[in-house]
């Protein structure tokens, strides 16, 4: 009898928890869907319109920004820009549209669609809108290990170096935070006291560099797209598509993670596995970032919130993350070289301006709470 009783017992629990799950699911004003079947029985799409609309709105958004980048100053004419597009430009127009503006304006969409999608991973990993690859110092932990790489050995190693570091920096910081089970405010409390080491330790290697090496490192420190060349476009691309793969059969198991771990089991889901998975993925996405721009600055940290609150909706939010994402360091890039200043302006300096404006925004905004 007592076998029996357990087993009731179970099948209640899994109940309750599959019910928790509905209601989690289907929260929220924006979380209505519907289910595409891909494969009956074991392969599905949800497919919630508003988020669906949201992110190619932003995504289209983001190409006009990227197509007012490579006609500005009205140097090169549309329709110049369209011939050397598609081959049929004069010498002049192909140099600067395709070797000089191209390479830019698509690793700037890449890099800022790679910092969205990490954002709204780590966000929805410590459940906490600080939770950001820059504020935990994931960045800087990515950024030592390619300064180490760009400072001390081969350049062609850089992704392998922010790659590299990024993971030992994230290890540190789930050794740091184990007690809080990667979640909350020990998580974000670790990140900043792991971030500001790595960077102290950043500004040593800059002083130990030559001088040439340490300008350009400094530079790169900082957050710029301008020494982007065309053979990287293919790399990141590829990298932040197969990424961006990896993580979304994993959404679903994240989101029912705020049930907590225990409810989550009664689902069949690891929740340990699940978060390292989570965590190794979004390292990924950082590092893509960082080895192209060098670590650019609350992208990640605005573009989930901002298109969670365009979406209505609950939950990861990983596609319109990775759109806005796209869409403000676009932007920015567009302003930082449309700008009239002395020299070339960092695209790190202007994230860096609407971060401490979303910042002081998002202050007043619960203060008047």
């Amino acid at each position: 009898m007592s076998a029996v009783t357990r087993t009731r017992s179970r099948a209640r629990t899994r109940t309750c928890t599959e019910e928790s799950a509905r209601s989690v699911s289907v929260r929220g004003r924006g979380a209505a869907h519907r289910t595409l079947r891909l494969a009956p029985g074991r392969l599905s799409l949800r497919i919630r319109p508003r988020p669906l609309a949201v992110t190619l709105l932003l995504a289209l958004l983001a190409a006009g920004s990227g197509a007012l980048a490579l006609t500005r100053d009205g140097l090169v004419p549309p329709a110049e820009v369209l011939g050397a597009l598609f081959g049929a430009g004069s010498e002049q127009a192909a140099f600067v549209v395709l070797e000089l503006r191209l390479p830019r304006v698509a690793l700037g969409l890449v890099v800022g669609a790679a910092l969205g999608a990490a954002g709204a991973l780590f966000q929805q990993l410590s459940r906490n809108p600080l939770g950001s690859p820059d504020i935990v110092g994931f960045n800087s932990g990515a950024a030592t290990g390619a300064l180490l790489v760009l400072l001390h050995g081969d350049p062609a190693y850089v992704a392998a170096g922010a790659a590299g570091g990024g993971l030992a920096t994230a290890v540190i910081v789930q050794l740091l935070a184990r007690r809080g089970s990667f979640r909350g405010n020990r998580l974000i409390l670790a990140g900043i006291a792991v971030g500001s080491l790595l960077t102290s330790v950043n500004s040593y290697l800059l002083t130990r560099a030559a001088l040439d090496h340490a300008q350009s490192a400094q530079l790169w420190l900082i957050g710029s797209l301008g020494s982007t060349e065309r053979h990287q476009i293919l790399p990141a691309l590829l990298a932040l598509a197969a990424l961006l793969l990896l993580a979304l059969p994993l959404i679903r198991r994240l989101d029912l993670l705020e049930m907590g771990d225990e409810a989550a089991g009664g689902l069949g889901i690891d929740a340990a596995r699940t978060r390292v998975l989570v965590l190794l993925i979004a390292v990924g996405l950082s590092a893509v970032a960082v080895s192209v721009a060098g670590p650019i600055v609350f992208v990640a940290l605005c573009a989930p919130q901002l298109a969670r609150r365009l979406s209505r909706g609950t939950g990861t939010g990983l596609l319109p993350a990775a759109a806005m994402g796209a869409l403000l360091l676009s932007a920015s890039d567009l302003v930082a070289v449309t700008l009239p200043t002395a020299g070339p302006l960092p695209v790190g300096v202007v994230t860096g301006a609407l971060g401490g404006v979303y910042l002081a925004w998002l202050l007043g905004r619960r203060q008047r709470r």
